[in-house]
């Protein structure tokens, strides 16, 4: 193993960032499944925000660690991506049939295609970051994005056929591979990157910062105008993420640079207050925690009749809440074991 990689194995800002990106998650999934879309106000304004966000910063740790564990070696980096890709999407399958907007299906054809580009350069992944938000705008424009959709009960009618899959995967699912493997390859370059370095931390900020800044801004100036022209082109200038347009994609970029220069940024000060060991545990299985969000917290919610019609503040206490169990669970857990049950499950079948 290399001195970098050495290096990087020890930025716990990197785990932190992840339990903070899972947080994000579990609100705007909790707030979907009680049915708490509509409402006004600050926290529904903050709940809005991390809509995409906390998933795409997800794909960009993705990104940064695989990589990292470029570093160690192609062979063996292809070999262990590839049967966890695998294990990823024979789970995500399975979550399917529980829970519509599964990511860990995606996620497998993410690392996929990213291991067999993980040897180009920079510019090259940049250049395929930027195709693929201009082949996403131009599918968007050219087929009928709203095929397979019943968007009042968000259930896609076809997903269990080769096309209605094919279609979902690559083009309009909630986190198709065009675009949303740009996050990934976005995460590659950072990997990259001196993350260590306080300088690099502040760029990310900044430059996370500008990013969001430049897609909001464009998109409230823009919107309007093309609305008035045609309100299927008011949608190209969108920052929600669905369908994941260019701008989306550059906030969703700026956001997961700013959680991830941050966390960087505080680790230390974390550490030494002793943070770290209550949250590190939780973000270094997150796997087994996005499983659990869904059996365990949305199954309570279901027995308890909180699926649907339910507020934004009762969405938000119900996430605290579950990741408040969450975080004691991962604490104890982590005493007698070194990985979630099912990140060991996948280092035993997948390396």
């Amino acid at each position: 193993m290399t001195a970098r990689a050495l290096e990087y194995r020890r930025l716990e800002g990197l785990d932190l960032a992840r339990y903070f990106a899972f947080f994000g998650m579990v609100i705007v999934n909790f707030k979907i499944v009680m049915g708490a879309e509509d409402g006004t106000g600050l926290l529904n304004g903050l709940t809005v925000a991390l809509e995409g966000r906390a998933a795409a910063t997800f794909v960009v740790l993705a990104g940064i660690g695989l990589g990292l564990a470029g570093l160690k070696g192609m062979d063996q980096t292809i070999a262990v991506t590839v049967k966890r890709a695998i294990f990823l999407l024979m789970l995500g399958l399975l979550n399917m049939t529980i829970f519509d907007a599964d990511i860990l299906h995606y996620y497998a054809f993410y690392f996929l295609f990213g291991v067999l580009l993980l040897p180009l350069s920079n510019r090259a992944l940049l250049g395929i970051l930027v195709g693929l938000n201009v082949a996403f705008t131009i599918m968007v424009l050219t087929l009928d994005y709203d095929a397979g959709w019943n968007w009042e009960s968000y259930t896609y009618a076809d997903f269990w056929t080769p096309v209605g899959f094919l279609r979902n995967l690559f083009f309009n699912g909630w986190h198709p591979v065009i675009p949303w493997l740009g996050f990934l390859l976005f995460g590659i370059i950072l990997s990259r990157t001196p993350l260590s370095d306080r300088s690099t931390q502040v760029k990310l900020v900044v430059g996370g910062l500008a990013a969001i800044a430049i897609a909001e801004l464009s998109s409230f100036l823009l919107v309007a105008p093309l609305s008035q022209i045609d309100p299927e082109l008011a949608m190209l200038v969108t920052t929600a993420p669905v369908p994941p347009m260019p701008l989306y994609m550059l906030a969703g970029i700026g956001a997961s640079s700013i959680v991830v220069g941050l966390c960087l940024m505080i680790e230390g000060r974390l550490r030494d207050m002793g943070v770290l060991r209550v949250l590190l545990p939780a973000g270094r299985q997150t796997l087994t925690l996005y499983i659990a969000h869904i059996v365990i917290g949305m199954g309570t919610l279901e027995a308890l009749d909180m699926l649907g019609g339910q507020t934004v503040s009762k969405a938000i206490g119900a996430a605290l809440l579950f990741c408040f169990v969450a975080t004691v669970y991962a604490m104890i857990w982590a005493r007698w074991f070194k990985r979630g049950p099912i990140e060991a499950a996948m280092r035993k079948l997948a390396g």
